[in-house]
């Protein structure tokens, strides 16, 4: 294991270099690497020792870097499904219009939270959400509306949340 550590150590300068150079940002990479190495080392005793260790390294590194920005892109495609737009500064209205939004969306269930996800931000047809649930093409269609309907009264207030039970 000394010898693992100093292997890394070497290698930790090329590592953030490469990290900077796909991120842009500094602390990023520093994040970038470190990640990598978490990894590296969990993963060491799966690791055929004969393999080169820095093309490995190297490999972990923009594997983590492309998971990550493909979970900012997904973010960011739920963030413009609920502003209803792709502003960089959106205006306090919208932005209080989706804190609403995202607060009525938590209020539905999993299922319909699932089925907005799926359909309109991960872009899968109807056909592939009915696949993953193993039900006809038209009862996606049917559960899909009436989840975008319960968004769309639970954001318009229609729906009155549970009273709160006063206590003596």
């Amino acid at each position: 294991m000394h010898e693992l550590d100093e292997q890394l150590r070497e290698l930790i300068p090329r590592l953030r270099r490469f990290a900077v150079s796909l991120t842009r940002n500094a602390s990023s990479a520093d994040d970038l690497v470190q990640s990598t190495l978490e990894r590296a080392i969990i993963a060491w005793a799966d690791k055929r020792i004969e393999g080169d260790l820095r093309a490995w390294l190297f490999s972990i590194l923009y594997r983590q870097f492309l998971d990550a920005h493909r979970r900012n892109r997904r973010y960011a495609r739920m963030l413009e499904f609920f502003t209803g737009r792709d502003d960089a500064q959106p205006s306090v209205e919208r932005t209080v219009m989706a804190q609403s939004t995202l607060q009525a969306f938590d209020q539905l269930t999993a299922e319909q939270r699932a089925l907005l996800l799926w359909v309109s931000v991960e872009g899968l047809s109807y056909k592939e959400v009915a696949e993953i649930l193993d039900v006809p093409i038209g009862t996606v269609m049917s559960r899909l509306s009436r989840a975008r309907q319960a968004l769309r009264q639970l954001s318009d207030g229609e729906i009155a949340s549970p009273s709160l039970r006063i206590l003596k």
